[in-house]
């Protein structure tokens, strides 16, 4: 079990995660399809020449999903009791067919759970970077995780 206990979780700490992706028109495509989006900015590459971008843009709740997913591994597999909440999610550069991004997690938080006394609340904030280093997404996230003992 990789994840972290909630008494492993170091406010300040950055981890940053090994795990990088390619996005691919697939990848697009499919999400768009099983999350009903037909936005065509996402979907229809004539379209989207027409716009200030120039090219399809990714679905940006790809971006939040693969995001959150590449961290589990370091931060909560095996350990999360639960996602309490995505407080701020901002979405500051366009992720395009072809980018790849790295995420990054930063604790910001955590205290101990006033009703659950075997767990703990983190915050954490995670930061996913293109191939150009450029900020692509932020999230801010809650989770209830387990203590150690």
């Amino acid at each position: 079990m990789p994840g972290k206990f909630y008494d492993e979780f170091v406010v300040g700490e950055i981890i940053t995660h090994g795990f990088r992706r390619t996005v691919t028109e697939s990848d697009n495509v499919l999400f768009c399809c099983i999350t009903h989006n037909p936005q065509p900015l996402h979907m229809d590459a004539e379209y989207a020449k027409q716009t200030e971008f120039g090219q399809i843009v990714v679905n940006s709740m790809y971006t939040i999903a693969m995001a959150t997913g590449v961290t589990v591994e370091d931060t909560t597999q095996g350990t999360v009791i639960a996602n309490l909440g995505f407080k701020e999610i901002l979405t500051p550069n366009p992720v395009f067919i072809g980018d790849t991004l790295r995420v990054q997690t930063e604790v910001l938080d955590k205290r101990e759970s006033k009703s659950r006394p075997n767990d703990g609340i983190v915050t954490m904030k995670h930061i996913v970077h293109n191939q150009r280093d450029e900020v692509v997404c932020t999230i801010v996230r809650v989770v209830l995780i387990k203590k150690s003992a």
